[in-house]
């Protein structure tokens, strides 16, 4: 009788609406330090396609995600979903996340305070959070001195 309380606006599928949320919290990431950039938003959108969306439908996840992202006011409303995703999901939004912080080769104090407060929302230790900020800030400078 409720059921269709239940389903996702525009009957998205359970699988876009976590790829929407993710994508929001990316932009947001993105948008943080308020210099949001064309390479930013290309990490965002290869990040996208290697966690499984679409090509056909990246451009439309894309452009809801960063309507729900212009429209919020806190990222809760992002994690609920991912924080249930799987450990390996999570690591690859981390992963994406500090490509987005450092893409401008700078870490300023919003970025900084984000990443802590989400690595807690997330359930995520804070030893491989560090590691994979390490690891990103090392093949950023390998790639930059190659």
């Amino acid at each position: 009788m409720f059921s269709f309380f239940l389903k996702n606006k525009d009957n998205e599928s359970d699988k876009d609406s976590l790829h929407i949320k993710t994508a929001a919290l990316l932009i947001y990431a993105a948008k943080i330090d308020e210099n949001y950039s064309d390479i930013e938003k290309k990490i965002i959108k290869t990040a996208l396609v290697n966690l499984g969306v679409n090509k056909e439908n990246l451009e439309k996840i894309f452009k809801k995600a960063e309507n729900i992202e212009s429209n919020s006011n806190q990222i809760l409303e992002f994690t609920k979903e991912i924080k249930n995703s799987d450990k390996n999901f999570k690591i690859k939004i981390i992963e994406t996340l500090w490509s987005i912080i450092y893409s401008d080769n700078n870490l300023d104090m919003y970025e900084s305070n984000f990443m802590r407060r989400l690595t807690g929302l997330l359930y995520l230790d804070n030893k491989i959070v560090g590691n994979i900020k390490e690891k990103i800030k090392k093949n950023l400078t390998n790639d930059i001195l190659s």
